[in-house]
């Protein structure tokens, strides 16, 4: 008998419940959380969110949902009619996938949090006991409100030791959506979901929900941002799902790298607007990216092949680190900005800084993800899971 290898997998895959893996993917989701750690270097220069530079790294979010529901959905949507999997099983295995650096993260904002000083933005100094409900609230991603006693840093977090939970929080709620009810959804049905989810999306862009019409909304609590996060995860999860549920492959060449290219094109994007003010203009601009743009990567990433051994390495390294990276790196950037803001620093002056601490940052991913992730996912693999659960 032979075998051939699939379009979206290296010859030497290795594989995951009998499923080869799409590293091309992989590597668009590092090349995303890379630029979101230059994105939050740059917040810390910011005077608006017309102003910044590097604008629209928050758009990182609705790719990486997107790159969720079609990976997810590829690796489980066959496993419910065999059987095989109950609803149960899929969020244990969620659970172990994400939570052990969910933990870390957090523990590593309280160390940042009390290295400052234990005090929120404006000076006001915080009890340690409050810190540490702070931190009980984190480890079990039980959003705080905002104004609250545990809002500890005062700008309105949902997570505010460790500001990225955010969307893990609407990760975890898009698990749960699907294991309880999309992943039983018709086509139709799930297409309903998503063209619905999608006009609320455009909505929340265009009517100017966010105070200046875009879409980084879900990371507070306050003034229905938690609607916004809730519609980004809906439509972009969704879209997902539908992606790999009607996919067709083709053999795109260097997929990975134009795909790389237009990501960075458009988190690196300006502000679109006129004289600095706020615009209907960017709005549009979120909407496009969101609804048609990130889409149209995931599949053309789906359909890539590479063709040299230093695009597969590339693309396996960016992809095992994409998630540490981005859920451990927001505890230097509070430290990074409260150097910036207590001594005024420039960008200029910053820049060199920013360079270190950016290979520091993937330095002690490396060693969390290789020293405590791995080793603490497989013992609770091997302790809850079996390959046919």
């Amino acid at each position: 008998m032979t075998t051939t290898t699939p379009p979206y997998a290296t010859s030497h895959t290795p594989h995951s419940d009998f499923k080869p893996r799409y590293y091309i993917l992989d590597g668009l989701r590092g090349v995303a959380a890379m630029l979101v750690i230059w994105y939050h270097f740059f917040e810390g220069f910011a005077t608006s969110p017309t102003d910044q530079m590097m604008n629209h790294g928050y758009l990182a979010v609705d790719f990486f949902f997107v790159l969720s529901g079609f990976v997810i959905g590829y690796a489980y949507d066959n496993r419910w009619s065999e059987d095989r999997m109950t609803s149960g099983r899929f969020l244990i295995r969620r659970i172990i996938r994400l939570q052990p650096m969910v933990v870390l993260s957090v523990i590593l904002g309280l160390i940042a949090y009390l290295f400052q000083g234990s005090v929120k933005w404006d000076g006001t100094p915080v009890p340690l006991h409050t810190a540490l409900l702070a931190l009980l609230l984190g480890l079990f991603m039980i959003p705080v409100l905002s104004g609250t006693e545990t809002d500890v840093r005062g700008n309105g977090e949902m997570f505010p030791l460790n500001g990225p939970s955010w969307s893990l929080f609407f990760e975890y709620i898009g698990s749960l959506l699907y294991a309880l009810i999309l992943h039983k959804l018709s086509n139709a049905a799930l297409r309903s979901v998503v063209i619905l989810s999608g006009i609320g999306l455009a909505a929340c862009a265009l009517c100017n929900m966010s105070g200046a019409y875009h879409l980084g909304l879900g990371w507070s609590m306050a003034d229905m941002g938690w609607l916004g996060g809730l519609l980004r995860l809906s439509f972009s999860f969704g879209m997902g799902l539908l992606l790999i549920r009607d996919f067709k492959p083709r053999r795109i060449r260097g997929a990975f790298w134009i795909c790389s290219a237009i990501i960075a094109a458009i988190m690196a994007c300006p502000y679109v607007g006129v004289n600095g003010l706020p615009s209907i203009a960017n709005g549009v601009y979120d909407t496009i990216c969101t609804i048609v743009i990130f889409p149209a990567i995931v599949y053309v990433g789906a359909c890539g092949i590479t063709t040299d051994t230093f695009s597969d390495k590339i693309c396996e390294f960016l992809g095992k680190m994409s998630y540490p990276v981005y859920i451990i790196h927001y505890p230097v950037m509070y430290l990074f900005y409260a150097w910036v803001w207590d001594n005024g620093i420039t960008f200029a002056e910053a820049w060199p800084i920013c360079a270190a601490l950016f290979a520091g940052i993937i330095m002690m991913a490396w060693m969390a993800l290789k020293w405590y992730d791995d080793p603490v996912r497989h013992y609770l693999s091997s302790r809850f899971t079996s390959r046919r659960s």
